[in-house]
């Protein structure tokens, strides 16, 4: 536990309340540590933060449309690399048809979200029916692998050398966002017994950023029982009740769905928009000085941006302060939308991302200039 400096006070013209009852003609900045969890200060501002007219170098903030790559890979050890650190690994996993072959990470657990396309997938623990929208943790080393009848494409975050966990739900309660009791793991049933056969398989296994090949006479996927308390989970966007308060604009730590040591992942769902007259409406500017931020968005309208579509991904870098387009900004005050459809998937990482130089034919160059003023 950090004993933070801490000694609240007011100067000059401010709320008493966050997010709540902004002095007219201002626009609110939180400057915040540890990524929403920790101390922050609300600093009430004459001109939008975001209101510069360039931004050059490596702390840009940048925008990448997938969308653009179509690049199949048989193997998931094999996807895209997106963008990455010591901490984890983020790839992009497009494929169709049925894996004949087994995969292992023995990096760190593997977290996948299917963000088209689903399948069955078939692992040490038993088999799992997938479809768009759902989660899939798979702890670290476990043998996998995946058959599909269309088009897949799912995001892939790595917990290197680490395991991935439920985050503290506080005064919420355990059954807050979601019950433990809607996560699903694999059956023995007879999909899984249907598969087991006696043909030699291959099985890849990574291993410090390298494949590995371990060939078996049989299928190894051969489980005939197991008991514990560790096993692939699964859970749907659309099982996750997000909290909500019409008063006040929760942070996005309030939609924090799983954890590691050095990041957390958040999930964006449908949710009403706050209806309180005096409170703000959309995710508030803030300059998040400890995390790199990274969105991924899966469906729907993203009510804090213009111009961005499923399968975009954004990322700002910690240093500079960031938030709502100011035509989506213009919106939200004149409480035009009741409610989002947006679904999207946030990382935040303690440690500063590298982007991979393969995603440079996705990038949406002009995203830094799309906060200007029209």
């Amino acid at each position: 536990m950090k004993n933070w400096i801490s000694f609240p006070r007011v100067e000059g013209t401010a709320t008493r309340q966050a997010h709540v009852r902004l002095p007219a003609g201002t626009y609110e900045r939180e400057m915040g540590r540890e990524g929403f969890f920790g101390p922050a200060t609300q600093m009430h501002h004459a001109h939008p933060p975001t209101g510069w007219t360039s931004f050059d170098g490596d702390l840009r903030p940048r925008a990448f449309d997938l969308n653009r790559s179509e690049e199949l890979a048989d193997c998931p050890l094999s996807a895209v690399r997106l963008m990455g650190n010591g901490a984890t690994q983020v790839r992009m996993w497009r494929f169709q048809g049925k894996m004949e072959h087994l995969v292992r990470n023995a990096d760190g657990d593997d977290l996948l979200f299917f963000h088209q396309g689903g399948g069955h997938l078939f692992c040490d623990y038993g088999h799992l029916e997938v479809r768009e929208g759902d989660y899939v943790v798979l702890p670290r080393n476990t043998a996998w692998r995946l058959e599909s009848d269309g088009p897949v494409t799912a995001l892939m975050i790595e917990a290197t050398n680490d395991a991935y966990q439920l985050p503290h739900k506080g005064l919420v309660g355990t059954h807050a966002i979601f019950d433990p009791a809607v996560l699903d793991v694999p059956a023995l049933d007879d999909a899984f017994q249907g598969q087991k056969n006696e043909r030699e398989t291959v099985v890849r296994v990574k291993k410090r950023g390298r494949v590995n090949a371990m060939v078996y006479p049989f299928n190894p996927l051969d489980a005939v029982g197991w008991h514990g308390d560790l096993a692939p989970v699964r859970i749907n966007w659309r099982d996750i009740r997000p909290l909500m308060s019409h008063r006040y604009h929760l942070p996005p730590s309030a939609h924090c769905t799983w954890v590691s040591a050095r990041f957390v992942i958040c999930t964006f769902v449908p949710r009403p928009i706050e209806s309180d007259p005096e409170a703000l409406k959309l995710p508030y500017y803030h300059s998040n000085e400890d995390y790199d931020e990274v969105l991924f968005y899966h469906r729907g309208q993203f009510f804090s941006r213009d111009n961005i579509h499923p399968g975009m991904v954004t990322y700002h870098p910690s240093g500079f302060p960031h938030g709502p387009h100011p035509k989506a900004y213009e919106v939200a005050q004149k409480f035009e939308r009741k409610e989002t459809d947006e679904v999207a998937v946030m990382l935040d990482t303690r440690d500063p991302l590298d982007v991979y130089e393969g995603m440079a034919a996705t990038e949406w160059p002009g995203y830094a200039d799309s906060w200007k003023a029209k």
